[in-house]
This record gives C-alpha cells, sequence and structure tokens, in this order.
C-alpha cells in the first residue's frame, strides 16, 4: 500500500558553505527520498537554513550587514550547491519565518501551559565590551584540569575534560579579547527530566538505531538535566512571548524549522499539514542526521512534541562523519573540498553521489573519501561496467536496424537481473546502499558478460546474421535499462539521460518486471559519462589548499612569554647534538603527526585465503568503526581477540589490499627478530575507553 512519508535532512547553519562532509547526509537522503517516490509512495523531503543565534548575529556585524541580509545570502550559496549535486528538495526554507515563529512560539506556550516551564537565575559570564553575555563557545581559557590553552568553555580538545565557562581559568572573550565578568540573569528552562520515562520507553522502540539507543542509555544513566532554552539580548531569534528582551536558544526553533518548512510546503500545494503531525497520525515521520546531533533529536525534539502533543518522529537515522583520505578534512592539504569548488572543477556531482553510496550503511560508522579510489571506481564501475553495456550496442541498432529493437527473447541474464529487484529494493530502504551498489555491479558484470560472450562488433561482420546482431543488441540494452533503474536513486540526472536516450517514461521500481517490446524506438546514442582524469582530482585539492603559515598566537600569560624567551636562549647557546645523537630521532612535531587511538576490537575472524592476516573491526567510540587487516593470525585465535582493547593508528592512509580495504594498523610488539611467537598486541590500562587519544 502506498505510504505517506516526510523526510527530512539537519538543517545546515547559515555560517558557511556547503562541503563534502555536509553533502554525505543529504545525498543519503536524497537517495532514500527518491526511491520511496520510484515505489509509487507519497514522499515530501522539506529541509531549511539554520539561521538564529550568536555566530550569525557577530559575524553579520563584522560584515557590516544586517543579519537578514547574511542569511539570505547564505541560502542562495546553499541552494546552489544542492541543486549542484542534484539534491530533491520538495521545499527548501529558513527557520527564519513566520510559520518557525508562529509553531515555535505555539509549542513554547505548550509546554507553559504543561507547567514545563521554570524560570531561574543563572550566573554567567558577560562580555563587558561588547555588553553581551557570552555562549560557552565564545569563551576561551586554560583547561581547569590540564592547563592547556586557549581551550573552549564547554570542553578542553587536549584532554577531553567536560567543564562549564565559569570552570575556566583565564578566561577571555573570543568576541572582543577582554575579561568577562560573572553576571546574574533569568533564564527559562525546559524541564526535560520530567518526560524521562517517555524517552527512554522512546528511545528503545526501535526509533533509533542499536548503537544511537545504546548511547541515550548512557546519558539516561547520567541522569537528564532540566534544558536552558532561552538567551538574552542582543541575539539574532525569536523573542520568547511575554518576555521582552529574551529569546528562544537557536536549538529549540531549529528542529521546528521542519515542520515550518513542511506548512509552507502545504500551503503552496493544499496539503493537510495537521494530519501529519497530529498525534497518532498515520503518516511516518524520518529525520536524517549526523551522529554528533543526535542529543538534540533524541531527546530534546521528541520530548517537546510529545509534551505539546504533536507526533514523534518514526525513526531517525544517524550517520557518520566523512574523512579524506583517512584523515580529518584539512585546508592545510586541501581536502576541506567546499561543494561550490568541486562543481568548479568540472567534477560530475553523480561521481560522488555513486562513490558516497558505494561507502553508505545502516550505521553510525564514518566513511573515507579515497580520492585515488574514487577515480579508480567511478571509472571501472560506471564507465567500465555500465555505460559501456549501452556504448557496444546501440550503435548497430540505429546503423542496421532504423533505432529500432527485435522481440527480447527468454534469457538468463534478463531474468537474473530481474529477480534481484526486490533484493536492491530492501537494501535502498534499509539505506544499505553499500550492498545494493555491490549487487547492482554483480549484475553489471553479468550483462557485461553476455556482451562480451556473444561480441556483436563481430556478428555485424558475418553474412547472414542480422536476426542474430538485432536479438543480441536487443538483449544488451533491456539489461542497460534494468541497471539504469537500480541506479536511478543513485544517479536522477544519468538515468533521465538514459530514458531520453531509450525513449522510455520515467523509470518506476514496477518497471523491472517488464521489458522494451518489439518495434521499440530509440535514439541515437551520444555518450552518457565520461572518466574521471586525476588532474581533475589534482586541480580540486589544490583549490582547496590554504597556506600552511599560521601566525603566531600571542602571549596572555607572562609566565607563558617567559617561557618561550628562555626556550629561545636554550636553544641559541646549547652544544649542537653529535650525530649520533640525532639519528632516528624525531621531533614533538612529527610524533604529533601520529593519531593513536584506544580501540575495542569488536569482532575478528579469519581471511579466506590469507596465512597471516585476520580481519578485525575496531570499535573507536564516537569516532565510528574500521576495519584492520592485521598479520597476528599465528598469535592469536580470532575469539580470543574480541571484546579487548588495544591501540591503533587511526589516520595511516587506508591501504587496498586483495582481501578489502585495511583503515588502519593495530600496535604490536614483538622480539628483534620478528617471530611471531613473540609477537604481543599492545593493550591499555584498566579505564580506557574506545576513541580515546593516546599521547
Amino acid at each position: 500500500m502506498p505510504r505517506k512519508l516526510l523526510v527530512t535532512s539537519a538543517l545546515p547553519y547559515a555560517n558557511g558553505d556547503i562541503h563534502l562532509g555536509h553533502l554525505v547526509e543529504y545525498i543519503q537522503t536524497d537517495i532514500w527520498v527518491r526511491f520511496q517516490k520510484m515505489q509509487g509512495h507519497e514522499a515530501h523531503y522539506v529541509c531549511a537554513d539554520d539561521t538564529h543565534g550568536t555566530a550569525i548575529m557577530l559575524r553579520a556585524d563584522k560584515e557590516g550587514i544586517t543579519p537578514e541580509a547574511l542569511i539570505d545570502r547564505v541560502w542562495h550559496a546553499h541552494k546552489r550547491d544542492f541543486d549542484g549535486f542534484h539534491i530533491g528538495f520538495d521545499n527548501y526554507y529558513s527557520t527564519h519565518s513566520e510559520e518557525n515563529r508562529a509553531l515555535a512560539s505555539g509549542i513554547y506556550k505548550k509546554l507553559r501551559e504543561a507547567g514545563l516551564i521554570e524560570v531561574r537565575a543563572i550566573e554567567q559570564y558577560f562580555d563587558p565590551v561588547k555588553e553581551m553575555f557570552l555562549p560557552d563557545r565564545f569563551i576561551k581559557g586554560s583547561c581547569p584540569k590540564c592547563g592547556a590553552q586557549d581551550q573552549y568553555g564547554d570542553n578542553c580538545e587536549v584532554c577531553g575534560t567536560t567543564y562549564s565557562p565559569t570552570d575556566l581559568k583565564d578566561p577571555y572573550s573570543v568576541v572582543s579579547g577582554a575579561k568577562p565578568v560573572r553576571k546574574r540573569s533569568d533564564h527559562y528552562f525546559f524541564k526535560l527530566g520530567s518526560k524521562a520515562e517517555f524517552l527512554r520507553q522512546w528511545t528503545q522502540s526501535g526509533t533509533l538505531q542499536p548503537e544511537a539507543a545504546n548511547k541515550m542509555a548512557e546519558w539516561f544513566a547520567a541522569g537528564l538535566s532540566d534544558w536552558d532554552i532561552s538567551r538574552d539580548a542582543p541575539y539574532f531569534g525569536f523573542e520568547i512571548p511575554d518576555a521582552p528582551g529574551k529569546y528562544f536558544y537557536v536549538w529549540l526553533d531549529a528542529p521546528v524549522g521542519y515542520m515550518a518548512s513542511f506548512r509552507k510546503y502545504c500551503a503552496d500545494h493544499d496539503i493537510d499539514f495537521d494530519a501529519w503531525w497530529q498525534a497518532g497520525s498515520n503518516t511516518e515521520l524520518y529525520h536524517f542526521i549526523g551522529k554528533d546531533i543526535l542529543y538534540f533529536h533524541a531527546l530534546f525534539w521528541p520530548a517537546m512534541l510529545h509534551a505539546a502533543g504533536y507526533r514523534t518522529p518514526t525513526r531517525i537515522f544517524a550517520h557518520g562523519f566523512l574523512t579524506v583520505n583517512g584523515q580529518k578534512m584539512s585546508k592545510s592539504r586541501g581536502t576541506f573540498i567546499t561543494a561550490q569548488s568541486y562543481l568548479d572543477t568540472g567534477l560530475n556531482p553523480e561521481w560522488l553521489r555513486y562513490y558516497f553510496a558505494a561507502k553508505l550503511s545502516d550505521d553510525m560508522s564514518d566513511i573515507d573519501l579515497n580520492l585515488e579510489d574514487f577515480a579508480a571506481r567511478v571509472n571501472s564501475d560506471l564507465v567500465g561496467k555500465f555505460v559501456n553495456i549501452a556504448s557496444r550496442s546501440a550503435g548497430f541498432v540505429s546503423k542496421r536496424f532504423s533505432g529500432k529493437l527485435a522481440a527480447c527473447p527468454a534469457n538468463p541474464a534478463i531474468q537474473a537481473l530481474q529477480d534481484k529487484a526486490a533484493e536492491i529494493a530492501g537494501y535502498f530502504d534499509g539505506r544499505e546502499y553499500s550492498k545494493a551498489v555491490r549487487e547492482i555491479m554483480a549484475l553489471a558484470d553479468l550483462a557485461n558478460q553476455y556482451v562480451n560472450d556473444e561480441k556483436p562488433w563481430e556478428i555485424a561482420k558475418q553474412a547472414g546474421q542480422e536476426a542474430r546482431l538485432h536479438e543480441a543488441c536487443t538483449v544488451a540494452l533491456n539489461l542497460f535499462r534494468l541497471l539504469a533503474l537500480y541506479l536511478k536513486p543513485v544517479l536522477p540526472r544519468l538515468a533521465q539521460s538514459v530514458e531520453g536516450f531509450l525513449g522510455i517514461a520515467p523509470l518506476a521500481w514496477s518497471d523491472s518486471q517488464r521489458l522494451l517490446p518489439a518495434g521499440h524506438a530509440i535514439q541515437p546514442y551520444s555518450h552518457l559519462m565520461t572518466r574521471v582524469d586525476m588532474k581533475q582530482i589534482e586541480a580540486l585539492v589544490e583549490a582547496n589548499r590554504q597556506s600552511l603559515e599560521t601566525p603566531p598566537a600571542p602571549a596572555r600569560h607572562a609566565e607563558a612569554q617567559v617561557h618561550q624567551e628562555n626556550k629561545a636562549v636554550t636553544e641559541k647557546t646549547a652544544p649542537p647534538p653529535s650525530p649520533a645523537a640525532t639519528e632516528g630521532v624525531i621531533s614533538i612535531d612529527d610524533f604529533g603527526k601520529i593519531d593513536l587511538r584506544i580501540a575495542r576490537i569488536a569482532n575478528a575472524e579469519h581471511v579466506e585465503g590469507a596465512d597471516k592476516l585476520l580481519r578485525l573491526t575496531l570499535d573507536l567510540g564516537a569516532l565510528g568503526t574500521r576495519q584492520v587487516f592485521a598479520g597476528i593470525k599465528s598469535a592469536y585465535a580470532p575469539e580470543a581477540l574480541v571484546g579487548r582493547l588495544t591501540v591503533m593508528v587511526a589516520n595511516l592512509a587506508p591501504r587496498k589490499m586483495k582481501f578489502g580495504m585495511s583503515e588502519g594498523m593495530v600496535l604490536a610488539a614483538s622480539d628483534p627478530e620478528g617471530q611471531t611467537a613473540g609477537l604481543f598486541i599492545l593493550s591499555p590500562d584498566t579505564g580506557a575507553t574506545p576513541g580515546m587519544r593516546v599521547k
């Protein structure tokens, strides 16, 4: 039966460009929505720019424009980038809308009427120069635990400690540089703890992925605190009803932006908004988000909706982060790649859509964009396997048979492709795109095997073989059409070109059980896709590279300045080390390039055909999971490793092996001769947890 689906992606913040890391989510969502529409379901995909908050206000002030002018400019840039990658929003809106103001205020009033809003005075830092209260991320100072300088007001990026801004040593305002003062102000709190029982049941009911539900359980164990939903003027956002000078915290009205975008769409298309959002609605609501904002979407958002009498999400799908060449995106390496720079370089956006699909699964694992693998996979799969089928058969139909197909006979290859329709549909519906792509490419191999066996280019040279040539090309083009159908959610623009070339209506999933009839006319074939040129990749990296030269930060403390001066004197007067003393020595900067992490061995198994390797699945906590092939088979039985903690090199470039991709390296000790009998993997002390940095 047709389903009614409302689907959203997280709202991009209107304070920066869209980059390839953002696109993981929007491409993942777009593929899912396109598949659902091909199934015949009523699916609406809405999103919006997230436009409120201190950061927007300060950036606009710095540029000498109004916040409204800034968010309008960014909206057009974001929409341009999404259009460039064929993200098919039914409505792309802004949280700075009257629909959002009305809905956010309405939800707040319902929470207040239910006794879930409390006003109480809090003490926080105030910038005496800019005359504004400072959000946590606009305060820096020294970590109260390890003493690291220039740490933000909520957590230390060196030792990982979380704290309150008032715990910082020597705090200063990021906005003005002034020393902040403590000042009291009335704030409005949502009593989140009162919804704890509902949230505990809701998060464990199958609405979240298992790993996300487990993370929620940890937060419940720690206890749910009341949520501060207000900010003081000056602030760019919506003023709280009946509270002059108080504004909704951006995370209150941002998710309401999903509702506001859909309300605008409903008004424009005569759809009953309330029927989709009322409690008990038979419609379905799906959110695609990054795992870093799970807390807001799986706790605050459903609690607000439930308390205000609205329906809650059917499912929340969280995904991992994107690395490039095995490392975090980096401006200095040119791998912090913006969407627009990718398009400006002339790279086909569907190449990236395909590559991401080939990597994405239904869990929260991170994925890696290996630029060499990207080029090799696109060239091999899309050009070498898929497009190649049409290019080797269509010309004969146009030249020898007036562009018309023969009757398609019963054929094992065609039957094999048709038989896989339900399985591939299941993979798309379950967001297991990598499995879908793997299955589709296996079918492409089967189709190419048919073409290679028939060799239409040789049949064409033989007299009296016109009927056989016509049949072989007809079968090949029917195989090509089926592959195009399966790839359509991933490659919508290419599928559209295929539909035009074959002279067919837009492909629906049910078309997988039909073939092109005898006499069906096709258009003359023109090239459908070019190959990736590595020079394009090099140009892309260069376009995104920024100077490695970083100006030294001014010393904020007298003792730090003295330390630097003493260090300089020591370095100038100390005798040069002997060559023997420096042989093999590295600097602390060299060591700092290695990202060592605690990893839990979630699974270990033998590798078929490998004498020395075990395949390890390593859990790095919030960093996701990695697959590593380790040469420790003779020293350890797989079952003895599962559950153990070890240490891995997390930023080692992935290595493509005959057995699969190895995404790091575990550390082990051995005797000087490297005998495997004396090989021991490293284990941390009790208390270490997956994802911790080793330094």
